[in-house]
């Protein structure tokens, strides 16, 4: 996937997996009582942050990964019709 969108320093774009819509036992979940996801994959990752030092830190995330990030992690953007995350790689929890 060609994505336009370049983050800067240590910032990630992360598509959010799709929310559940049943539960385990089959019961359907009204779209009002859905929660909001918190894993997905990263899309753009940016090229690393300035330590104090002033060296490079690379970010340790790749395109592709599958990450789990706090519930209300990032910032919301639409960009061609889809729902991304701008977030900083300190705010992903862990990598699947």
């Amino acid at each position: 996937m060609a994505l336009n969108l370049k983050p800067l320093a240590d910032r990630v774009i992360v598509l959010p997996a799709a929310a559940e819509e049943k539960t385990k036992s089959g019961i359907i979940i009204p779209d009002t009582a859905k929660e909001k996801p918190q894993r997905g994959e990263v899309v753009a990752v940016g090229e690393g942050k300035i330590s104090d030092q002033g060296v490079l830190v690379k970010s340790q995330l790749k395109v592709g990964d599958q990450v789990l990030y706090g519930k209300y992690a990032g910032t919301e953007i639409n960009l061609e019709g889809e729902d991304y995350l701008i977030m900083r790689e300190s705010d992903i929890l862990a990598v699947l």
